[in-house]
């Protein structure tokens, strides 16, 4: 778990995969991975045909993926709630009859919208839509019985690099933001 980001409690928040037509050069490209760039065996998965673990081998950080979402729950609710405080601030400043006729109510509402925003936020975050695409395309390779390596960079300096690489090994690469 990363301790210190305030909002993503994984390491990796980045994936890069390849689809490749066979267990060889998949094979050979999640070495070369491995080499060039100094990953971790767990950091460069070969995902097969029938795969079992797959699901596992395209997010495995399933203790991160909970830090995350406790984490961005409470720093973005937080967030939405003194927002909406400020804003409740400025609007009774501007003297806004509505707010200053019933302050407490005013500033209950605003807050809480503005909360709730904040908990949305968090569940967006947690939710990582960006990874949609990619593990469905994965899933869909190798439903399809190709190969595919699943890359996942703990530092995002390593992510061009390692699309580089697998760019060089094979024609379609994917990633998440």
């Amino acid at each position: 778990m990363k301790r210190g980001d305030p909002i993503f409690g994984e390491d990796s928040l980045s994936t890069v995969a390849a689809i490749f037509p066979d267990r060889e050069s998949a094979t050979a490209a999640a070495a070369q991975a491995r080499s060039e760039l100094g990953l971790a065996e767990a950091q460069v998965q070969l995902v097969e045909p029938g795969d079992r673990q797959a699901a596992r081998k395209l997010e495995p950080e399933g203790k991160g993926i909970m830090f995350t979402a406790i984490k961005a729950h409470i720093v973005l609710g937080l967030v939405g709630l003194v927002a909406g405080l400020l804003l409740f601030w400025i609007l009774y400043s501007l003297d806004i009859r509505a707010v200053q006729g019933q302050p407490v109510v005013a500033a209950l509402v605003i807050g809480g919208f503005a909360l709730a925003f904040g908990l949305f936020a968090g569940g967006l975050v947690t939710l990582r839509p960006d990874h949609d695409p990619l593990n469905m395309r994965v899933v869909e390779a190798i439903g399809e019985g190709r190969y595919a390596v699943v890359v996942h960079p703990d530092r995002h300096g390593d992510v061009a690099r390692v699309v580089e690489v697998l760019e060089a090994a094979s024609g379609e690469v994917l990633r998440t933001l």
